[in-house]
């Protein structure tokens, strides 16, 4: 099959597209035939291996999976010997090893049937950052309906579900962003704006009762000044820091300082199951949330797809479609 490989750590260029066998399947897993992967934050620190903390897990001078992507959409090929959930054929999303590639494995509870009013290309960039903003809101933030919600970040890829998943229970909803995304972030249904190149939200004029920090990286007092006396702020990722941790000691420092006052500061590493798969399907076939894909692109062209990841310049998501000879 053709598929991305990687055989070491560093810049897009250590990508590059070849044929390798088909993966092997476990007894509680399934095999996927790929229709189009999602581009997140998650496979770029892979393929980057910084902070240099994420190699402890996934292999220390090079990946143990050489195929990067995670977020994956297609059809069951085969399935396990305790698969119970999916038949061959079902259409499916959710979370895979090694999705830049025209098959993959995945474990049957990391996925769901597909949306039925998704394309699998929008299908393909729902797992890892809407299940991450399901999860910052509900499971962490606690969001209620009437609340002021500040999202920083809303034009990136968690942060422009976490606007529709605010709004759509019930959330007052700020989104920050540059100049060139409000625009769009409006369109996510925003009820109001703020131009992090002129505008600060910890100005003293407005005060949230939940914070989702989507990779804005402010320092604790600026959030603090934000906040109600008893707000929280829900630190989701953070794309600077040291080489090693990355942001982990900003998160870990608020967490620390949260022991201390009345405001909650607090962070959480986002589990994949298919129970927010399912709940995010009906939240999507409802209508009350929608995938925002900004750009696809062929599987050949996988390198440039994630140089616009990592350039910062999608409206929301890209996507990989596996075309197949």
């Amino acid at each position: 099959m053709r598929a991305i490989v990687q055989d070491g750590y560093g810049t897009v260029d250590v990508l590059r597209l070849a044929r390798i066998p088909r993966p092997e399947i476990a007894d509680d897993e399934v095999l996927l035939r790929v229709r189009a992967a999602g581009l997140d934050r998650g496979t770029w620190h892979l393929m980057t291996g910084r902070p240099y903390l994420v190699r402890l897990a996934v292999g220390l001078r090079k990946p143990r999976n050489p195929v990067p992507g995670l977020d994956v959409a297609g059809t069951v090929e085969a399935v396990g010997s305790k698969v119970t959930r999916f038949a061959v054929g079902d259409e499916v999303f959710g979370i895979g090893k090694g999705s830049f590639a025209e098959y993959a494995s995945a474990r049957e509870g990391k996925l769901a049937r597909k949306p039925r009013n998704l394309t699998f290309e929008q299908a393909a960039v729902v797992s890892v950052s809407a299940s991450t903003a399901l999860q910052a809101l509900c499971d962490i933030g606690h969001v209620e309906p009437g609340q002021k919600v500040l999202v920083i970040g809303a034009s990136g890829g968690v942060g422009s579900y976490a606007v529709q998943l605010a709004k759509a229970f019930g959330a007052e909803v700020t989104g920050v962003s540059g100049t060139a995304k409000l625009d769009y972030v409006r369109s996510l249904g925003a009820d109001h704006l703020l131009d992090y190149t002129r505008d600060d939200f910890a100005d003293g004029a407005r005060r949230y009762d939940l914070i989702l920090d989507v990779g804005g990286n402010p320092t604790l007092p600026r959030r603090r000044r934000a906040l109600t006396r008893t707000g929280t702020a829900v630190i989701v990722g953070g794309e600077e820091g040291g080489a090693w941790t990355g942001g982990l000691d900003r998160q870990l420092r608020a967490l620390v300082l949260s022991r201390f006052v009345r405001q909650r500061l607090t962070t959480f590493v986002a589990k994949e199951r298919a129970s927010d798969l399912e709940r995010l399907t009906e939240l999507i076939e409802s209508g009350h949330v929608m995938p925002s894909l900004d750009r696809t692109y062929p599987l050949d062209q996988a390198l440039e797809a994630m140089r616009q990841l990592e350039a910062g310049k999608a409206r929301g998501k890209l996507a990989i479609t596996i075309a197949r000879t």
